[in-house]
């Protein structure tokens, strides 16, 4: 990978340099591999502007020909994900592999956004009087902001542009700008397949600067974001003071409820494979085992097996199961994590250390009987660190994993149809796995509940959440129109 590598601004077709820049590191060995331009309030202007008229094209191109717009974008990528993937690992850390995986996923969600542009159905409304006719119109809602986090450089700022593109919104992108490369890469694509100028932007720079002009700006009508719930709270109640739509996917801490009659060895296995993806730098992430007192030892035993199984190194490294952490900050966390759990009184099977002192790899590591008091119990890990806790009844497994004010994600592990019925009606979470941990998939909408979120994406909900509804009453005979 090239170590000079740049990431410019695009402005109403443009590709445009900034005068500031910033460092972008590579997660495996801490050292530059390129810069990233900052916009300043001038350019984020120009942004603006180029929104305002790309959206008032857009909006007013039929929606079959957004769809083959959007079709040519996923053949462009598709031709292009392994090169993405390989950018993506560079700069996030992942192996290739996963990250070609990411690429691949997200072009699935915007296909899919592809075909629903063209259900942006209304409705006929039952006559209430005679003569009077109402329909409801579904339109764009208008140029939309969005804001995108670091571990998923692909797939997170793809359901956003999927979304906006199919509803017939013009969009400015703000990814991380510790991971600009893979945005630059499917925003060129989406340029290569013609969507018209203005009607994709890409901006990076200072997060606060941005956010607060771009949300109090008149032109943006819907703010959507993908970070944590403290930001997200932040950037909601600042869209409020617009009433600006805001769609939030924020944080999680999902639990995992595993009864008494699953295979063990087979349950383990999958759990700890989904647990390490991307370093669990997943919202989504099984980050609170409880597993019942029947099967609670083997259980742990079996999951600090598969752990200790996983082969780490560098993204780019051929079979490797888990990269580095994406920076310094979050292998910081783990590091803390695990000291507050162990001085808590948690067992350590295996892991707990950073591994070296080059780039930012942390063991996965595994804790068992970790109590309540423990940080990790409550706080979002995001890493790879995982506690386990015993439980005797269902009832007492559901208040532990409905504890908390975070309801994105949740799984139950069990053979029992009675026991997944009710586990999966109870669980507090905008997501419930049974028996795997595929979350989601672009069919099927995907957001949290409580602190969570707000709003779904994809989906059919993922295309409602940038359209509005205008009802359109017509005195269609009968009487003078005076």
């Amino acid at each position: 990978m090239e170590s000079d590598m740049h990431a410019p601004l695009f402005i109403d077709g443009q590709w445009i340099e900034a005068q500031a820049t910033a460092t972008v590191f590579n997660p495996a060995s801490g050292e530059g591999i390129g810069t990233v331009s900052r916009a300043d309030a001038a350019l984020l202007d120009r942004s603006l502007e180029a929104a305002r008229k790309g959206f008032a094209h857009w909006r007013n191109v039929p929606a079959h020909e957004r769809a083959a717009i959007m079709r040519k974008g996923c053949d462009i990528i598709r031709e292009r994900a392994q090169g993405i993937g390989r950018i993506l690992s560079a700069e996030q850390g992942k192996p290739v592999a996963e990250a070609v995986g990411e690429v691949q996923t997200s072009v699935d969600n915007l296909e899919w956004m592809a075909e629903e542009a063209t259900r942006a159905y209304g409705r006929l409304l039952v006559p209430r009087t005679p003569g009077i006719e109402q329909i409801v119109r579904k339109s764009p809602i208008g140029p939309v902001a969005a804001f995108t986090p670091w571990n998923f450089p692909a797939l997170t700022p793809m359901r956003k542009i999927g979304g906006a593109l199919a509803a017939g919104c013009s969009i400015i992108l703000k990814p991380s700008e510790e991971t600009p490369f893979t945005a630059v890469e499917l925003v060129r694509a989406f340029a290569d397949a013609g969507v018209p100028a203005g009607v994709i932007n890409l901006v990076f720079g200072d997060s606060r600067l941005i956010s607060g002009h771009l949300i109090d700006s008149p032109i943006i009508r819907k703010i959507t974001f993908t970070g944590s719930t403290a930001v997200g709270k932040i950037l909601q109640a600042r869209a409020a003071q617009g009433v600006k739509r805001a769609t939030m996917e924020l944080g999680g801490h999902g639990p995992v409820i595993v009864c008494d009659d699953v295979d063990v060895d087979s349950a383990a296995r999958l759990a700890a494979k989904s647990k390490f993806r991307n370093a669990g730098q997943v919202c989504t992430s099984p980050t609170r085992f409880f597993v019942q007192k029947g099967v609670y030892e083997p259980f742990v035993e079996a999951f600090t097996a598969a752990t200790k199984a996983l082969r780490i190194g560098e993204g780019t490294e051929d079979k490797v199961d888990m990269g580095p952490l994406a920076n310094e900050r979050q292998l910081k966390a783990a590091e803390s994590f695990v000291a507050d759990a162990v001085a808590a009184g948690a067992r350590l099977t295996t892991g707990g250390k950073r591994i070296g002192n080059r780039g930012f790899f942390h063991e996965p590591t595994v804790l068992a009987d970790v109590p309540d008091s423990a940080r990790i119990m409550t706080e979002e890990p995001f890493g790879p660190v995982v506690p386990f806790q015993s439980f005797d009844t269902l009832d007492e497994a559901l208040c532990k994993a409905n504890s908390l004010p975070y309801a994105l994600a949740g799984y139950v592990m069990t053979r029992s149809l009675s026991r997944s019925a009710r586990l999966s009606e109870e669980i507090e979470a905008g997501m419930v796995v049974v028996n795997h941990f595929s979350v989601s998939t672009p069919y099927s909408p995907f957001g949290g509940m409580k602190e969570s979120g707000d709003g779904l994406e994809g989906g059919i909900e993922g295309l409602d959440a940038y359209l509005v509804s205008k009802t359109v009453t017509t005195r269609v005979a009968g009487g003078d129109l005076d």
